[in-house]
């Protein structure tokens, strides 16, 4: 479907495949249909829509706010996936499910009592968490890029799921300026998740078909099953790249700064470091009451660091916080080396 911005209509929206075979909306923050506004007044809406929706759950009861979700849970499959399992991590698809927005959700979560659920101001921030990173990649990356016109550019995404942030990235960069992008391009993705790769490898197909936002670019999708706390692959990825005279940016939104040990995270932040990667970018778990509240009381092992917890990891491993955007929800980094 599409639609219109004044008088200008919008080309139908990118769409890919899941391994279930369910066709899914691709995530385009350039897109009005997925972007979030993020002028000051905009932001500052969102954000105090977030707070005040966590303040009127605050004030339900436990008992009777668990019976609300046990009763919401039998009529929303978005739900089950989120609160349904015992995996302390939120899988890929589910995670990508939630940006999508109340218009956009694929066939078997569209009912209304789904489009209420993804509506909710906290789902919208996650939208807005990629958006700021695939940002903070590409602001960092344009100059680089720009210096550099013919060497190859990898795109190191550690348990990004379908790397919905990584091919923005590129959507971005493309609509700046798409000669930064006259080059090999390959996003790499370290996930031990195969659901997730599948669909983004998928997605970014779609996204280079003709009349698609990546039409014509050489980008390839290589997806390797990884364990962040065994870097060592990482660092032998890197070696390579470093011999072929690669530009290389890391990212993990919603990955390794939220779920991550600290070890698990100095661990990676020091072999990027040894392996000569200056753009490192991802989301880090915000760290205030309510969230931590909600963390604990959920099955995921989410760690609430915040900036003050982040930032001594992420020296111990060679970098320091560059740039931050805020989603309240988490806060995104741009680490730059020391």
């Amino acid at each position: 479907m599409s639609t219109q911005t004044g008088h200008r209509p919008l080309p139908p929206v990118v769409v890919a495949q899941t391994r279930a075979g369910e066709p899914m909306a691709v995530i385009d923050v350039t897109d009005p249909r997925f972007a979030v506004p993020d002028d000051p007044d905009s932001l500052r809406r969102l954000l105090d829509a977030s707070s005040e929706e966590e303040r009127r759950r605050r004030r339900v009861p436990q008992f009777i706010m668990r019976w609300m979700l046990k009763r919401a849970t039998k009529r929303s499959r978005l739900l089950r996936d989120m609160f349904g399992g015992t995996s302390a991590f939120l899988d890929g698809i589910t995670t990508y499910v939630m940006k999508l927005g109340p218009d956009n959700l694929p066939a078997s979560y569209d009912n209304p009592t789904e489009r209420r659920i993804a509506a909710m101001p906290n789902l919208t921030l996650l939208r807005l968490r990629t958006q700021q990173v695939a940002r903070l990649i590409a602001d960092a990356l344009a100059p680089v890029l720009a210096a550099a016109p013919t060497a190859p550019l990898h795109l190191i995404n550690i348990a990004g799921g379908p790397a919905v942030d990584s091919m923005n990235t590129l959507i971005v960069l493309e609509r700046r300026d798409a000669n930064l992008l006259r080059r090999p391009i390959v996003i790499h993705v370290l996930d031990s998740d195969g659901a997730g790769p599948f669909f983004g490898r998928n997605a970014l197909a779609a996204l280079m078909a003709e009349g698609a936002p990546l039409a014509g670019l050489d980008v390839t999708f290589d997806h390797r099953h990884y364990d962040w706390n065994e870097p060592a692959s990482l660092a032998a990825l890197l070696r390579e790249l470093a011999a072929a005279g690669a530009i290389v940016a890391a990212s993990t939104e919603g990955g390794l700064f939220e779920y991550g040990s600290d070890d698990a995270i100095v661990g990676n932040l020091q072999t990027l470091r040894a392996g000569g990667v200056n753009v490192v970018a991802g989301s880090v778990t915000a760290d205030y009451e309510a969230r931590r509240q909600m963390i604990t009381a959920s099955r995921f092992k989410l760690m609430p660091r915040g900036l003050k917890g982040f930032a001594p990891l992420a020296e111990r491993g060679g970098y320091r916080i560059a740039k931050v955007e805020t989603a309240r929800i988490s806060e995104q980094v741009l680490l730059a080396p020391l």
